[in-house]
């Protein structure tokens, strides 16, 4: 019979004890909100990408001055057709690795570079473009008369891209002191 009247008390909510709020999980919840809105407000801090951008590219000849179309006919890329390959990402697009040689003809030391390199169609329509810093990405400078290998990996080609070419373009240039 004891049984049977605590069970009835139970389900009658009679017993119930009155709790009041948790200290310890108000404390935490208050820290944690703290550190989310101090983390925030130090990436508000940052630079934007372009800024970043800019400052990275900061002493490097550019694309349309005078003196970038003098220094980059000196820079020659010839992509290795025989190292560059593709193969079949979990998504099920296309990963592309492009190989390619860069030679420094010129009598300056190189120690930026950019280039974008792109893969076109047999109308010679861009399919995708990456740009890279290979220099000082890929090594850290590349004397006169010197080659160097680059591979740049770009993804999201379908299988029906008529992926016919590869095209690479010097965008930028720096050159040591």
């Amino acid at each position: 019979l004891s049984i049977i009247n605590r069970m009835n008390t139970f389900l009658r909510g009679e017993n119930k004890e009155k709790r009041g709020v948790n200290k310890v999980l108000l404390a935490a919840l208050a820290v944690a909100a703290l550190l989310v809105a101090g983390g925030l407000y130090l990436l508000s801090l940052q630079p934007s990408t372009e800024e970043q951008k800019q400052k990275a590219l900061e002493g490097f000849y550019l694309e349309g001055s005078p003196e970038f179309q003098k220094y980059t006919n000196n820079i020659i890329i010839n992509t290795d057709t025989d190292r560059t390959s593709q193969s079949l990402t979990g998504l099920g697009t296309i990963l592309m690795s492009i190989h390619a040689d860069i030679r420094n003809k010129g009598d300056k030391t190189v120690n930026g570079l950019e280039v974008n390199v792109a893969v076109v169609d047999s109308l010679s329509k861009v399919i995708r473009e990456k740009k890279v810093m290979v220099i000082p990405g890929h090594q850290a400078i590349l004397q006169p008369n010197e080659t160097m290998h680059v591979s740049v990996a770009i993804d999201g080609f379908s299988k029906e891209d008529d992926r016919a070419n590869v095209r690479w373009r010097v965008t930028a240039i720096k050159f040591e002191k």
